[in-house]
């Protein structure tokens, strides 16, 4: 191996070295996995990192654990250490003995868990429920980093940020309950945390909750087992603020929605406030009771956007610095091009970008960028074209290919016209003359008008908003 390649031989140096190349690690999985799956099974492993990098030791619980972690997830493991430091780094795995464990372990329990923006891995961690703990962090579930001053805001989030921190100031009254909704990673767990934590400084005493809604699921589920009722609608029923995240996953499941649609009733009688998230708006929920969405939806119900150019820009010079690291704007505006989804995906590139300018000893550049992200850059480059957006914009609206380049104009066929060319402008480094070629020869400023619009409606118009996350999700994969 290189010299040049080689940490400094000092062991606090090496240890801290050691932390950062297995915690990126465990960071891009977090990102990669289903909740449950990182939860069960990456979470709980304990590392060690040779000094010279080439090998990573996991320990795991029991030997059921090991075969079916390293059937399941070893190569994937491997892949991303490999990305991260550039060279081959062997995985082996060993059932975890009694002892205690040396200082060059590293535990991944402070890795930010794959919710939208909730860094805290205790915001997502199950308690039973009716344990509030020693600790007013873990009674809240809060994650006191997740404010309103940390977030950073644009045009994407500005209506949901103004709504919450009305709630936040004035809980019980106005926007009861307040429905955020978006795709995974645009910062909605923040805004609910930001909101309990802002309640909480202006009033200590407040009862507050933060909770995912598969923990809702989990303590109705042991409240039957246990037949302790009576605990659990004391511990619900008497909260000055219900945060709950996803509540997406009460579909199909009558008993929670029952028990919700209790404590719901409960809390709004006594003037409390309730805050949801979920991927999609009320009326889009599948599964769920009609009365239960018709009280989801009797608030105020607002949608985050994924971030504009600007605003990607400023929260990866943000996050740079908040991980004692200077980003170059030249750089950020690059990978904010390259990274338009998400929050999430966004620090999952910063990660990879610090640690590869780490491990390799470079100075952050636009080409050590490319080099760090250039898995991410060549799944882009091959799955989101123009044609493809045709394409896949014709299938959705049930309309011909040859529809987006022809001049014919009446409303079933412009209308999605349109949007694939607003579309093609978010999701493309194409510019518009050359976005208006693809669409039959049309001229910039038609491309402009039609970015505007839907930009526009998409800001107020629910359907369309949701079409459009549709589309989204399935050009991006």
């Amino acid at each position: 191996m290189n010299e040049e390649l080689l940490p400094d031989p000092h062991a606090a140096e090496a240890g801290d070295a050691a932390m950062g190349l297995w915690v990126a690690c465990v960071e891009q999985l977090a990102q990669d996995l289903p909740e449950q799956q990182f939860n069960t099974w990456i979470k709980p492993l304990t590392a060690q990192v040779a000094p010279d990098f080439s090998k990573v030791t996991l320990q795991v619980a029991n030997r059921f654990k090991l075969d079916w972690i390293r059937a399941q997830y070893a190569g994937r493991i491997a892949a991303i250490l490999e990305g991260l430091y550039g060279q081959a780094v062997a995985v082996e795995l060993v059932i975890a003995q009694r002892a205690s464990v040396a200082r060059t372990y590293v535990r991944p329990a402070a890795v930010p868990p794959p919710g939208d923006n909730a860094p805290a891995a205790e915001s997502a961690a199950p308690a039973a429920s009716g344990d509030d703990g020693a600790s007013g962090a873990f009674r809240t579930r809060l994650n006191p980093a997740l404010t309103f001053e940390t977030l950073v805001e644009g045009s994407a989030n500005r209506m949901a940020r103004s709504a919450a921190m009305h709630v936040a100031g004035s809980p019980g009254h106005m926007y009861n309950p307040l429905f955020i909704y978006g795709g995974v990673g645009l910062g909605k767990t923040h805004l609910m945390h930001a909101v309990g934590n802002k309640l909480l400084q202006d009033r200590p005493d407040a009862k507050v909750l933060y909770i995912h809604a598969e923990q809702f699921v989990s303590d109705v589920v042991k409240s039957y087992q246990r037949r302790t009722f009576d605990d659990f609608k004391a511990r619900y029923h008497s909260l000055d603020l219900l945060l709950i995240d996803d509540v997406q996953f009460f579909a199909n499941k009558d008993r929670t929605q029952e028990e919700f649609f209790n404590a719901f009733e409960a809390l709004l009688a006594k003037k409390s406030h309730i805050v949801m998230t979920s991927d999609t708006y009320p009326k889009g929920l599948a599964n769920i009771h009609d009365r239960l969405v018709s009280r989801f939806d009797s608030g105020l119900t607002v949608a985050l956007e994924p971030p504009e150019l600007e605003m990607r820009v400023a929260i990866l010079i943000n996050k740079a610095r908040a991980e004692h690291a200077e980003m170059p704007e030249e750089v950020a505006f690059f990978v904010a091009k390259n990274v338009r989804s998400n929050v999430r995906e966004l620090e999952g590139a910063l990660r990879k970008i610090l640690a590869y300018s780490r491990f390799n000893q470079k100075e952050v550049s636009i080409q050590l960028a490319r080099e760090a992200l250039r898995d991410l850059l060549s799944i882009q480059n091959r799955q989101i074209s123009v044609e493809n957006i045709q394409k896949t914009v014709a299938d959705y609206y049930k309309i011909k290919v040859a529809d987006m380049y022809s001049k014919k104009r009446p409303a079933s066929i412009a209308r999605p016209r349109q949007i694939a060319m607003y579309l093609a402008k978010e999701l493309t480094q194409k510019s518009l003359p050359e976005i208006g070629e693809l669409f039959g020869g049309r001229d910039h400023t038609t491309v402009l008008h039609a970015v505007r619009k839907i930009a526009a409606e998409r800001q107020t118009n629910t359907e369309l908003n949701q079409q459009l996350h549709v589309l989204e999700q399935t050009l991006k994969g």
